[in-house]
């Protein structure tokens, strides 16, 4: 009785931490090794599209975000799973949130099997530690006028390098749908590529790392209301430095930091007409590792 009286965003949360706790356990008995952080991110120059000033002009919001995130290797590859909670400060067209800003969850999960490991062979060359097929999904949604409730199953070979910490580069292929407010039913969009670059790596012997992703993701065909989409690139990259550091530990317990991400044609919107659908936003960024 007490789940039926919770919101659609706090269903979706719990939703959220039950798959979650599937997605880990599944793999948990088998784990060489996991890192587990939570962390928090704020920015004031955020934007969405379609929420603009009437003179066409993009609105710069404010967010903060809650995350936790796992990573760990078994015997056959790596798991990431990250869940944000997204608030923001009061956006236009947002009617379902009563004028307290809107919630927003977002979670992304990859599997990445080691095709070396599988066959038990050593595929290294000068420069490239080894490939990988990667697998996973993203799923989001959100409780603003539009109400997105996105499902993405995302494939694709990676190639791993040889570098300190990690560099990757994965050629995926979206399958993504959608099921906004307007609409009556789920809508699938195209089949489309992306191609992606993370990293992960420390800078020389000092504190500090340099990390991020950036992902170029092509046009996904039209819309739900007939409109057509735009090649989407997205570059989040964030310096961070180990506060453990301070205290002789080196552990990377307590980390903050810089994040600036840059998004170019946010979710496929094209920005002519529309300012929202390009953000450029500098953020602060704190995360605790156990």
């Amino acid at each position: 009785m007490l789940f039926k009286h919770l919101s659609n965003y706090k269903k979706s949360a719990v939703a959220t931490a039950l798959l979650s706790s599937v997605l880990l356990s599944t793999s948990a008995s088998a784990l060489t090794w996991s890192d587990n952080a939570i962390g928090w991110r704020y920015g004031t120059d955020f934007t969405e599209p379609f929420k603009n000033n009437s003179d066409g002009s993009k609105i710069d919001i404010t967010k903060q975000i809650y995350s936790f995130t796992h990573a760990s290797g078994y015997t056959y590859g790596t798991n990431f799973l990250n869940v944000d909670f997204l608030q923001s400060s009061s956006e236009p067209n947002s009617a379902q949130s009563g004028g307290k800003g809107t919630q927003e969850a977002y979670l992304v999960y990859r599997n990445s099997i080691d095709i070396g490991k599988v066959f038990k062979t050593d595929l290294s060359s000068q420069g490239i530690r080894g490939y990988a097929l990667t697998a996973g999904l993203d799923w989001n949604t959100k409780n603003d006028g539009y109400a997105s409730k996105k499902q993405m199953w995302v494939v694709g070979p990676t190639i791993n390098f040889d570098v300190p910490g990690f560099l990757s580069l994965s050629a995926l292929v979206f399958f993504e749908s959608n099921k906004p407010a307007a609409i009556s039913s789920r809508y699938s969009y195209d089949p489309h590529a992306a191609f992606q670059l993370s990293w992960g790596m420390p800078i020389g012997k000092t504190p500090l790392s340099f990390e991020g992703f950036a992902l170029w993701i092509d046009s996904k065909g039209k819309n739900e209301f007939g409109g057509k989409t735009a090649p989407e690139t997205n570059i989040d990259a964030m310096l961070m430095y180990d506060l453990s550091s301070l205290w002789g530990k080196n552990d990377k317990t307590f980390r903050a930091g810089f994040e600036y991400q840059y998004w170019h044609n946010k979710f496929g919107n094209p920005t002519a007409g529309n300012k929202g659908s390009t953000a450029s936003t500098p953020m602060i960024r704190l995360d605790y590792h156990f």
